[in-house]
């Protein structure tokens, strides 16, 4: 069975979505997270994907408080993953306290990886590879680290999973990287979650028959409307 991780991504304790990362081209669908967070476990889903934008960027866990929130509000019902600016073994440590059940780790992992071994040791750790054209992007998106995606997936050997985002397609409803997510498959046993693009049903279909992905983030293919939750999941478990 894949999992649907349906996403909320916070800025200024807001949901809102960026197209490609970019923080001058935003659209806010809600103010009050936590209902979102409630709207997603009650329809089924077991897992929501959360992204403190502002720490991406700033590296201060400005939304922290409403992290905590969600995972209290959904304990029970769904778990969280959540990422944006886990820099440290104690940010990690501050999330798991506040009930989340992963951390996603992205431009601290790049930069030294020996971090994910160290925080896996507190709660399970998704290592986030957001890239563009295969070069893995770090600081919120906005710069390029030099290392190839293929690379980095080898880097990890604690990681529970991988998060791989196709900055390109993240936010523009275009559809996933279906070749890329298949190479990235190939090239690590580590389970993946497929982000970016999903905008279809039949998108998630298709990342449901890739070889090594085990989730899917979906966010403003659900705000818009394109489907549901429970249809989403629905068909993941044809």
């Amino acid at each position: 069975m894949i999992d649907l991780y349906p996403a909320i991504d916070l800025r200024d304790g807001k949901v809102v979505r960026l197209r490609q990362g970019d923080y001058d081209d935003q659209m806010t669908y809600a103010d009050d997270p936590v209902a979102v967070a409630l709207s997603f476990a009650e329809a089924g889903a077991t897992w929501i994907h959360v992204v403190d934008l502002d720490a991406a960027r700033s590296g201060s866990p400005v939304n922290r408080q409403v992290v905590a929130a969600i995972a209290r509000a959904v304990a029970g019902q769904a778990r969280v993953q959540t990422g944006g600016g886990v820099r440290t073994v104690a940010d990690a440590k501050a999330l798991a306290d506040a009930g989340v059940a992963r951390v996603v780790m992205g431009s601290a992992a790049v930069a030294e990886p020996q971090l994910v071994a160290e925080a896996s040791d507190v709660v399970a750790v998704a290592v986030g590879l957001d890239h563009r054209s295969g070069e893995v992007a770090v600081h919120g998106w906005t710069a390029g680290s030099g290392v190839q995606l293929t690379d980095a997936l080898q880097w990890f050997p604690t990681a529970a999973v991988f998060v791989i985002t196709d900055i390109a397609r993240d936010g523009m409803l275009s559809g996933p990287d279906t070749e890329g997510l298949t190479a990235a498959g190939r090239a690590t046993t580590i389970p993946i979650i497929a982000s970016g693009g999903v905008a279809t049903l039949a998108d998630v279909a298709a990342l449901k028959a890739v070889h090594g992905i085990t989730g899917v983030i979906s966010g403003k293919a659900l705000y818009e409307g394109r489907f549901t939750v429970a249809q989403a999941l629905q068909e993941l478990a044809r």
